[in-house]
């Protein structure tokens, strides 16, 4: 069915500075060494690990509170200390000590971390949120600690103390649901409701009783088609509903126009299929994009159909909606902020004014054989009281704007052109209406385009 592999599983992980990596250290050996605070820091949180930690500290004055797990060691570190160390850790300014220091560690196989001294470390510590089992850390590779620190109280804030109660919770439900051998499909559905439930209610303490009755009675996940509307771009116009939706995807059918930002919040293990359709470009059917729909929810799996702007204007959506209906296949659609809404609000004018606006309408320049579409109401399109929003313009927008100005239309009625709306790069050229033509043509097509036509532009106007 996927004949088409330049589409499959687009990449989208960039270059990461550095890997994190989560260690299972209790009960191993772990050496820290150096006269400062930020040294027994460490050695207080290695030992808050479970691991064995040997602080040699030598003449320090500081307070040796006694803590599980650390054992305090009043003489200068030694190369020999370092046998069988898992971690080896070292607070000092001393260039000759750091590398003699580092160099016992290699002889040792240990990992080295020299506090504040990153150009000596094989690893460093990020800034951890500490609700356990709950770890989260979060690193800026040295490039600003506090702003980690800031990110850090953010995801604090998140996700509450009460929040462990939930994960023991999980922990306790985990020796159960082994027992009762629920296959794949049933223990992944029931996971992923347990998951909702602790992150709607982190306060709450998870009856326990009630989880095992939900285990008792849990259903395998059935197949399903969740149709999207990404926005216009911004991943921040995402809806919760549809961030959800991508972390619960096993397939991901996307769009050319949807950003890498927004497929950024899929799970790491969801196949990507770019579906896009770009004129002039290789594109996937219309017919095989539904097939695609249909095989993959026939096999139980979640696909998130993303579509730019907002799946229900403009978007093939009815086409893919009886597909799924015609196979008995569940769905939901989930809407987006439509690209005018998204231009609108970034350039800052509203579609609608009392004064100028009393309606709006949508209509696409691009029909299904390519052309101008032949049903158009040029005297709803010559209207003065109303916003009209032009999508797919660039190809008809010569037989547009010909077809209005023999209806009616003012040549000097205001006029935009919007290409990449919410993104860094969106750009806006205004002009007449009767330009608009000239317009384009002394233009390249730098992303998604629309055309705004009405007098709310002349808000805009009055600001430039």
């Amino acid at each position: 069915m996927m004949r088409n592999a330049q589409f499959i599983n687009s990449p989208r992980m960039q270059e990461i500075a550095a890997l994190p990596l989560f260690h299972k250290l209790r009960g191993q050996k772990i050496v820290v060494a150096g006269l400062g605070e930020a040294a027994f820091w460490k050695a207080e949180l290695v030992a808050a690990t479970g691991a064995n930690v040997e602080f040699y500290c030598g003449n320090s004055d500081l307070s040796q509170t006694q803590i599980e797990n650390l054992q305090y060691i009043d003489r200068e570190w030694q190369e020999g200390d370092l046998e069988n160390t898992r971690i080896a850790i070292l607070q000092s300014q001393n260039d000759e000590e750091a590398q003699n220091f580092i160099k016992a560690a290699r002889k040792y196989g240990a990992a080295v971390n020299i506090i504040d001294r990153p150009e000596f470390c094989d690893f460093q510590f990020g800034a951890i949120v500490n609700r356990s089992p709950l770890v989260i850390g979060v690193s800026t590779d040295g490039a600003s600690p506090a702003l980690g620190q800031q990110i850090r109280a953010r995801l604090e804030a998140m996700f509450p103390p009460a929040i462990t109660k939930w994960l023991k919770a999980a922990q306790n439900l985990r020796p159960l649901i082994k027992k009762r051998e629920l296959d794949f499909g049933t223990r992944r559905n029931f996971w992923h409701n347990f998951a909702k439930q602790a992150l709607e209610n982190p306060n709450s303490k998870p009856d326990e009783a009630q989880l095992i009755d939900q285990i008792d009675h849990a259903q395998p996940i059935k197949g399903e088609v969740i149709l999207m509307g990404a926005g216009p771009g911004d991943a921040e116009l995402l809806t919760l509903k549809a961030v959800r939706a991508l972390g619960r995807a096993d397939v991901i059918m996307y769009d050319d126009l949807v950003t890498k930002e927004v497929l950024d919040f899929a799970r790491r293990e969801a196949q990507l299929i770019n579906v896009g359709k770009r004129g002039g470009k290789p594109s996937v059917a219309q017919q095989e994009i539904n097939q695609m729909l249909v095989d993959f929810a026939l096999q139980d799996k979640v696909v998130v159909r993303v579509k730019g702007g907002d799946a229900l204007i403009f978007g093939r959506l009815t086409e893919e909606l009886d597909a799924c209906r015609n196979a008995g296949i569940k769905y939901e659609i989930i809407p987006g902020i439509s690209s005018p809404q998204g231009a609108a609000a970034a350039l800052g004018f509203s579609l609608t004014d009392r004064q100028y606006a009393k309606r709006v309408q949508f209509v696409t320049a691009h029909s299904a054989k390519g052309d101008l579409p032949d049903d158009i109401n040029w005297g709803a399109i010559a209207s003065h009281d109303t916003t009209t929003i032009v999508f797919m313009p660039r190809a008809t927008i010569g037989a547009f704007v010909k077809k209005a100005l023999e209806n009616g239309m003012e040549k000097d009625f205001p006029a935009a052109i919007i290409s990449n709306a919410t993104r860094e790069n969106q750009t806006i050229i205004e002009c007449n209406f009767e330009d608009l033509p000239k317009t384009f043509t002394a233009t390249s097509p730098i992303g998604p385009e629309m055309v705004i036509i009405g007098r709310v532009l002349n808000n805009l106007r009055k600001e430039n």
